[in-house]
C-alpha cells in the first residue's frame, strides 16, 4: 500500500507541467551544488591547508541566508519570485564560471559567499511559491518529492564530485555546476509567473515589512512549532554532524570506510523519511507524524551513541536520518499552511535563518563537547536534545489544529501558458 502511494505521488511530475519544470530545476541545480561542494572544499584545503578555511567556506555557504532572513525577507513578497529564482540561478552561473581563474583561498570563499547569497534567496522563494503551483491536496506530495530529489543530488552530486575532482581537478566540477544552473533558469523560465505568486506584496516602508514577518511569527502557532522544534533539533543536528566522524574513527575504530558509511546511511534515511512523508502524513495527521519523526532522530542519535560497533551505528543513523527527511517536509508544510501567501516569503526566510544561526553554534560548541566528553555522550546528548523537541514539536502542533492540506490561499487560477 506505501508502495503504490508512493509511486501514485510521482504522477504529480507527469500531470502537472509547472511543477515537473520545477521539479527538473531542483533536481539540476541540486546535483551541480553538491558536485560543486566537493571541489570548493578540496580547492581550499589544497591552496590553504587549513582548516580554519574550509570552516569559512562552510560559513560562507550558510551565513548569507541569515543575512537575508534578518535584513531582506520582505523582497521574497515584494519582488516576482520566478524573477528572484532565475536571478539566483544567473549569479551562481556567474560565480562558478569566474572560480577557475581564482587563484586564491580568499577569492574562493567569497565567491562561495556569493553563491550562498544567491541560494538565500532561491531556496525559501521555491517553497513560499509551491502552494501558488499545485493543489492543496497535492501539496504534501510536492513537498516530499522536492525534499527527496534535494536529498539524491547531495548522495550523487557528493559521489561524482568526489570521482571528478580526483580525476581532473576542481575546475570542471564548477564548469559542470555553471551549467546546470543555466539549465535550472531555462526551466524555471518555462514556469508562468503567476503562478507561483498571487500577487506581490504592497510595501509599508522596508522596516515595517520586515517587522511584518517577525510579527507573524508571533502570531501564528503553526510557525512557532517550527520555530521552536526545529530549532531544538537543528542543536541536535549539528552535535551529530561534528561528532559523528570521532564516533565512526575513534569510538567505532572503523576508519574512513565506517565514517563514510554512518554519512551514507544517513543520506539514505533522508530520502526515504522524505519520500514517505506524505504517505504517513495521510495516514496518520500531522500532529502524531510530526512528533514521530522528531522522535526516530531522538532515538537514532541515541541508539548510536550506545552501539557497540560501526555496523549497528549505520542502521541507527538510518533511523535519525528518515526521521529528519520526513520532520523536513512537515517544517514546510506547517510554515506554508501558517502564513498567507503576500508573507510567506518572509516566514521561510525567517525560519531559515533562526535554523541556520542555531545550526552554525551548535557547531561552534559541538566542537569542544565533543574533545572534552567524548563522541558518546556528545551523540547522547543530541538524543536527549531532540526527544525535547518531539515533546515542544508535538504539542505546538496540537494546538495549531492545523489541518494539512487546507490552506489560507485560494487554489491555482487557471492562467494562460504566457509568462
Amino acid at each position: 500500500m506505501i508502495r503504490i502511494q508512493a509511486f501514485s505521488q510521482l504522477e504529480l511530475i507527469r500531470r502537472v507541467p509547472s511543477f515537473r519544470l520545477l521539479f527538473l530545476s531542483t533536481l539540476a541545480s541540486g546535483f551541480g551544488t553538491w558536485l560543486a561542494v566537493v571541489a570548493l572544499t578540496v580547492d581550499v584545503e589544497h591552496r590553504a591547508g587549513s582548516a580554519r578555511w574550509v570552516s569559512a567556506l562552510l560559513i560562507a555557504d550558510f551565513l548569507p541566508a541569515v543575512a537575508i532572513g534578518l535584513l531582506l525577507g520582505p523582497l521574497l513578497d515584494q519582488l516576482s519570485r520566478r524573477g528572484l529564482m532565475i536571478a539566483a540561478d544567473v549569479a551562481r552561473v556567474a560565480v562558478f564560471a569566474a572560480l577557475p581563474f581564482v587563484d586564491s583561498a580568499t577569492g574562493i570563499v567569497v565567491l562561495a559567499g556569493l553563491s550562498g547569497f544567491a541560494t538565500g534567496f532561491f531556496r525559501p522563494a521555491v517553497f513560499a511559491g509551491l502552494p501558488n503551483l499545485v493543489s492543496t491536496e497535492d501539496l504534501p506530495s510536492a513537498n516530499s518529492l522536492l525534499r527527496t530529489v534535494e536529498y539524491l543530488t547531495i548522495i550523487a552530486g557528493t559521489a561524482l564530485g568526489g570521482a571528478i575532482v580526483a580525476a581532473s581537478g576542481p575546475d570542471l566540477a564548477y564548469w559542470i555546476n555553471a551549467g546546470t544552473f543555466v539549465v535550472s533558469a531555462a526551466l524555471l523560465w518555462g514556469i508562468p509567473k503567476h503562478l507561483l505568486q498571487a500577487a506581490v506584496a504592497v510595501s509599508r516602508g522596508h522596516w515595517r515589512d520586515l517587522a511584518d514577518g517577525f510579527s507573524l511569527l508571533r502570531r501564528s502557532r503553526a510557525l512557532q512549532a517550527v520555530f521552536w522544534a526545529w530549532n531544538l533539533a537543528m542543536l541536535s543536528n549539528a552535535a551529530v554532524n561534528v561528532a559523528e566522524i570521532f564516533l565512526a574513527k575513534d569510538t567505532f575504530n572503523a576508519g574512513d570506510l565506517g565514517f563514510g558509511l554512518m554519512w551514507s546511511a544517513s543520506g539514505l534515511g533522508l530520502v526515504l523519511g522524505s519520500l514517505f512523508a506524505a504517505t504517513w502524513l495521510a495516514q496518520r495527521g500531522l500532529t502524531f507524524v510530526y512528533t514521530a519523526a522528531l522522535t526516530l532522530m531522538a532515538f537514532g542519535a541515541a541508539a548510536a551513541a550506545v552501539a557497540p560497533n560501526v555496523w549497528v551505528g549505520i542502521w541507527c543513523m538510518a533511523v535519525g536520518g528518515a526521521g529528519n527527511g520526513a520532520a523536513v517536509v512537515y517544517n514546510s508544510l506547517l510554515v506554508q499552511r501558517g502564513a498567507p501567501d503576500r508573507l510567506r516569503g518572509r516566514a521561510f526566510t525567517v525560519v531559515m535563518s533562526s535554523n541556520f544561526a542555531v545550526l552554525g553554534a551548535g557547531m561552534v560548541a559541538a566542537g569542544p563537547l565533543t574533545d572534552a566528553f567524548g563522541a558518546r555522550w556528545v551523540f547522547g546528548g543530541a538524543g536527549v536534545v531532540a526527544a525535547l523537541a518531539a515533546v515542544v514539536g508535538g504539542l505546538l502542533v496540537r494546538r495549531a489544529s492545523v489541518r494539512i492540506p487546507e490552506l489560507e490561499t485560494e487554489p491555482p487560477r487557471p492562467v494562460s501558458l504566457a509568462s
